[in-house]
């Protein structure tokens, strides 16, 4: 696989940084307790914000570069067989987004030849950016590493739904990890990936992702020194759920969450 110049990668990270302000001013005027909500077809809640922010994004790649491909959660997919395909999902957290939580926020992506090699997690109510292209992540223009390593007993452990582990990694183990961790919270959706680039938390944790809630996230973890894999403990893009924490602690958590594995 040809890997891309630093200057295209470059050139890509400062659109994104763009996409992500452009999208921005699409959402934050609909965030409050008016905003209107419908429900799709698999009863998930969508709004003006999240449609409006796809369109806009849409709008502007197909203009700067008609030949690269799109997938987006709310219009669907175009060009999906090119060797540069942009990955969106304009409000990662829409629960959040219309309860008023700032956990939600702008997941973009961009895909060379199927692989994610940058991504960008943007909270626009906080003004938190993480920019990240698997060597190197920032917020808001700063380096970030996340949090120095630390035992599962000094931990903080966040998920975006407490519930949906259990039902949808059936053979894991979960229960196990929550009371061995320091503190456990629902510090999910997008948000509880800034929190840990940043540093602020050591284990993120979501039992099952789609294309467009894990793609821009890979690369900013990898970027931050932070190990990402999925909950089989193979590739996270492939898998579409991911278990991120610094090493030795990931391993520590596979160990609980999958015992046999020690044997």
């Amino acid at each position: 696989m040809t890997a891309i110049s630093h200057e295209q990668k470059e050139e890509f990270k400062v659109f994104i940084d763009l996409l992500c302000e452009e999208a921005a001013k699409e959402i934050l005027p609909h965030y409050g307790p008016d905003v209107e909500v419908e429900r799709k077809s698999d009863a998930t809640p969508v709004t003006i914000a999240d449609r409006n922010a796809e369109k806009r994004i849409r709008q502007i790649i197909s203009e700067r570069y008609p030949d690269h491909g799109i997938i987006g959660e709310e219009y669907g997919t175009d060009k999906v067989d090119a060797e540069f395909v942009w990955v969106l999902d304009p409000v990662d957290g829409t629960k959040s987004f219309i309860s008023g939580v700032p956990l939600f926020a702008t997941l973009i992506a961009l895909l060379h030849n199927g692989r994610p090699i940058i991504g960008a997690i943007n909270q626009p109510v906080l003004k938190q950016k993480i920019i990240g292209d698997g060597e190197r992540t920032t917020l808001n223009g700063k380096p970030v590493s996340g949090r120095a390593p630390c035992k599962l007993s000094e931990a903080t452990l966040c998920t975006t739904d407490p519930i949906r582990p259990s039902l949808w990694q059936n053979n894991a183990q979960w229960e196990r990890l929550p009371p061995l961790s320091s503190l456990y919270r629902s510090w999910g959706d997008a948000g509880g990936y800034i929190l840990l680039c940043a540093g602020f938390i050591d284990i993120m944790c979501d039992p099952l992702m789609e294309i467009w809630d894990c793609a821009a996230i890979i690369p900013c973890l990898q970027g931050a020194g932070i190990k990402a894999t999925g909950w089989k403990g193979g590739d996270a893009f492939d898998e579409r759920c991911i278990i991120a924490a610094k090493e030795p602690l990931h391993s520590e958590v596979m160990n609980v969450i999958y015992p046999k594995s020690m044997e």
